[in-house]
């Protein structure tokens, strides 16, 4: 193959790479915001998590409160 023609295809390819990474990223962000709008309990609002980086003291409140299964899992287990 000549040198052109390879330059060509790893345009092409660098592109399409692209293009790809731009949808996978975009389909995320808005699945992201889709659940947040429609209120899925399954949804985490990630911005809590993040003040944990400022905020990781020993005396900082719990970001969320245990479930009550998951406490009598814990306790089935010790």
């Amino acid at each position: 193959m000549e040198y052109e023609t390879l330059m060509t295809i790893q345009g092409y390819a660098k592109f399409a790479l692209l293009a790809l990474v731009f949808i996978v990223f975009y389909s995320y962000a808005f699945s992201i915001y889709k659940r947040n709008k429609k209120g899925d309990k399954n949804y985490r609002d990630f911005e809590k998590y993040s003040d944990l980086v400022l905020d990781d003291s020993i005396e900082s409140k719990p970001l969320e409160k245990r479930k009550k299964t998951e406490a009598k899992e814990d306790d089935k287990e010790s």
